[in-house]
């Protein structure tokens, strides 16, 4: 077993770990901006990403059917448990708000997507395409009402989801496959380009944001509830993945892939929610950096138990 945790990691992390420690590098000693980095992500790898996979996939609307109830039913799950363990360590409302964006909300787009390229081939990546697609939906329309449900408003939640080009990207590409259209080969080739530049760029801008991540003295409170949050993050989330896709009948590639992604650690956006929405950012922060360093050894294992 050891064995084949150690080639896994070899295989598997050690790749994704070059641009991420870069990443972290230029933003240690270079300081290296991380808002030029994200506008590239989001409004340029991101969306090509998305359009040149979604239109080479092979997917079957029951697929897309089965990761969309996933979704929606392990966040319900992970909902439950975030707010149970704040009634059980009589945590505030805001370190609550903080623990349910941990809990909830998971690196799948430039950490996952990545990692189910190197752990599972295209046709993973052709199936995890669609789950990050409806977490960047939820992100910013369930991530902000658990974030501020005070502040919450529908109107602006929509409106956020829609200034996302990569949600445009997604409708096309399904539009052009329900019509069996294809981009003209030169537009193609050009999407695919940049579209390859998506895993080695996002990583490090991971790393470059890990570097920025602020580490502090913790007050017990808060100590507390990170202890909470890893553990949700970290062990429990998996268990809710398995429970979700028993109830739903998943199983197959399209397990392995889910399980992988509902297990990613903290997604780095979910500190942005919390620093706006003041839902405890300093716990979000210490658990977005101890679970991204404990998820180096954690996930190979995984990956070797659905892989198995």
């Amino acid at each position: 077993m050891i064995q084949i945790v150690l080639s896994t990691l070899l295989s598997v992390i050690v790749p994704l770990s070059i641009p991420v420690i870069a990443g972290f590098l230029l933003g240690k000693f270079m300081k290296l901006e991380t808002k030029p980095l994200s506008t590239l992500y989001l409004y340029f790898l991101s969306p090509a990403m998305i359009l040149d996979t979604l239109l080479k996939a092979q997917l079957s609307w029951h697929d897309v059917a089965q990761t969309a109830a996933f979704s929606i039913l392990n966040l319900l799950l992970l909902w439950g448990i975030a707010q149970l363990a704040g009634k059980i360590f009589r945590l505030s409302t805001p370190e609550t708000a903080g623990l349910t964006l941990i809990s909830t909300l998971t690196n799948s787009a430039n950490y996952g997507l990545p990692l189910i390229l190197l752990a599972f081939g295209q046709l993973g990546l052709d199936k995890a395409s669609v789950y990050v697609v409806i977490q960047m939906i939820m992100v910013n329309t369930i991530g902000v009402y658990f974030a501020a449900r005070s502040e919450f408003s529908v109107q602006s939640a929509v409106k956020s989801v829609f200034s996302l080009p990569a949600i445009y990207a997604a409708l096309l590409a399904m539009g052009l496959r329900l019509l069996d259209w294809h981009l003209p080969l030169g537009i193609q080739s050009g999407v695919s380009m940049i579209a390859a530049a998506y895993s080695p760029v996002v990583l490090a801008i991971l790393g470059t944001q890990m570097a920025y991540v602020r580490i502090f003295k913790l007050e017990s409170s808060i100590k507390k509830a990170s202890y909470a949050g890893l553990t949700i993050r970290l062990l429990l989330s998996p268990l809710a993945a398995c429970l979700a896709m028993l109830i739903l009948g998943i199983s197959g590639l399209l397990f392995s892939v889910l399980f992988i992604l509902a297990s990613m650690p903290v997604a780095v956006n979910a500190v942005i929610l919390a620093e706006k929405f003041n839902a405890s950012p300093k716990l979000v922060s210490t658990c977005i950096l101890w679970s991204t360093l404990a998820s180096f050894l954690i996930l190979p294992i995984l990956i070797m138990l659905v892989a198995g």
